[in-house]
């Protein structure tokens, strides 16, 4: 379809920053029947994309600001997919003189959630709704069917809603992969808490590659085979399904497989740590998620490892045939255990952050949504909403009768896996971090009592008693009496 100049308010819905994602973007709206007004800094970008993509659907190109908002239908919707930080809010200085009330503007961007909850409150008193939407899928789902979290005021969501869930991935029951997540920031937040998960996946992915890679003395073809099986249980998962594909690739260059000739350092953008600082400031235990930042940060230290790289480690043997095939299925039995306690710790996270914010996020909705389109998304998500719909207050997966069961039948195999890991001297930060949680949360007494004591002892911090309700205080250098202050 030809493009219209930019002269009536003919489209439905604006996207500015016409980037990789935002074109995608644009492109998928366009697909569906929208007329979508297309606006870049620079007017080339907005050129190739109506010459290269015309043809999919109504664009109205603007060169000006002003053109790109007098093309909106009211109320006008313009979703600004630039870099996050100062590049957002400079957009947003450059658009919200040109709104009225009950127009609004879309963050799709990585946007830090405190980032969003500051320009939601300054474009809110102005009249204008300030949506932040956290976007998962990629260069791909942008194009074809993301996963999509709306956070932004009930009102927005009327006006914004059905557009955003025509452009959404669908899960495997036909629902769209969108939902109001709830006011200000919580879309930006939940799309956060996204990607730590998703970076604590990868992790434990990694782990058991390695795993079977050097315990087991598998090539990556033949581990390539081993996570095919796994895909078509219940580790069934987009993660898994790539994580197969890369380890069958062989390098056209060299004839290596290819995850050889790719350098060992991973890098990040952010969110993942995002996610550990914000645990840390509600006071949420996350260290899965946590591990999982650490070890890309330890894998680009370059010149440390290579400083340690003498050090003494085990001396062992690859396994027998025979023991490679059997460890092969407990470290499927570590995976998927592993995998549903950073899923259960990121629930809590989000459920704790509803909590201190007063989002009221509805906990079952949200791994709907993440059903299809995203990175992590899983077959095991369907069960994850079915465990929230039967007990709302579900206080974490793990406590879900299901989930219970199956993490405790793969104990065994997952304690072999980690205790086999440290003989053999393969590093499994992810699986041993998931299962020391696992063991704290079922643990009656923990040591804490006896840091809680260290912490009177050297500062007079206080500590309660199990026999009766307050506050006290042990005189430690002095005759050792006990007083309660509180």
């Amino acid at each position: 379809m030809a493009s219209a100049p930019a002269t009536q308010p003919t489209a439905h819905i604006g996207v500015t920053g016409l980037a990789v994602m935002g074109s995608n973007l644009a492109r998928n709206f366009a697909r569906h029947g929208h007329t979508v007004a297309v606006h870049n800094r620079t007017t080339a970008r907005t050129k190739a994309l109506v010459d290269e993509h015309g043809h999919e659907g109504a664009f109205v190109p603007a060169e000006t600001a002003e053109e790109f908002v007098a093309a909106l239908q009211k109320p006008r919707r313009i979703i600004v997919m630039v870099k996050a930080g100062e590049a957002t809010d400079a957009v947003i200085d450059e658009f919200a003189p040109l709104l009225d009330e009950g127009d609004m503007i879309v963050d799709g961007g990585n946007a830090h959630f405190l980032d969003t909850r500051r320009r939601e409150k300054a474009l809110r008193e102005k009249g204008i709704h300030f949506v932040g939407t956290g976007i998962s899928g990629g260069e791909e789902g942008a194009l074809n069917g993301p996963a999509i979290m709306p956070g932004g005021s009930v009102e927005s969501y009327k006006a914004l809603g059905p557009l955003l869930e025509s452009i959404a991935a669908k899960a495997p029951d036909g629902s769209p992969c969108c939902t109001h997540i709830g006011p200000d920031a919580a879309g930006h937040f939940v799309k956060m808490v996204h990607n730590g998960i998703e970076y604590a996946d990868m992790q434990l992915i990694a782990e058991a590659y390695d795993l079977l890679r050097r315990v087991a003395g598998h090539s990556p073809a033949r581990i390539a085979e081993i996570f095919r099986s796994w895909n078509t249980g219940r580790l069934d998962s987009y993660l898994i399904e790539i994580t197969a594909e890369v380890l069958a690739h062989t390098d056209a260059a060299t004839g290596a497989p290819f995850v050889d000739i790719v350098a060992d350092e991973a890098e990040q953008k952010g969110t993942g740590r995002w996610t550990v600082q914000s645990a840390l400031d509600l006071g949420v235990p996350v260290s899965g998620i946590a591990e999982a930042v650490f070890a890309r940060s330890v894998s680009g230290h370059r010149d440390l490892r290579r400083a340690a790289s003498a050090l003494p480690g085990p001396r062992r043997e690859a396994l027998s045939p025979a023991e490679a095939e059997e460890f092969a299925a407990r470290v499927e039995a570590a995976l998927y255990a592993s995998k549903v306690v950073s899923y259960a710790q990121g629930w809590n996270m989000i459920g704790a952050a509803s909590a201190e914010y007063g989002w009221d996020i509805d906990l079952g909705a949200v791994s709907a949504i993440w059903r299809g389109g995203c990175i992590i998304r899983a077959a095991f998500l369907d069960r994850i909403r079915a465990a929230f719909a039967a007990d709302p207050q579900l206080p974490t997966l793990l406590a879900d009768e299901d989930f219970a069961d199956e993490v405790g039948t793969a104990q065994d195999a997952w304690r072999s896996v980690v205790s086999t890991a440290v003989a053999h001297g393969v590093p499994t930060p992810g699986f041993s971090a998931a299962l020391a949680y696992y063991d704290a949360l079922r643990a009656d007494r923990l040591p804490a009592a006896l840091t809680q004591g260290q912490r009177d002892f050297f500062g007079a911090h206080t500590y309660r008693r199990t026999d009766r309700a307050g506050s006290f205080h042990t005189l430690w250098s002095g005759d050792r009496d006990e007083e309660q202050t509180g």
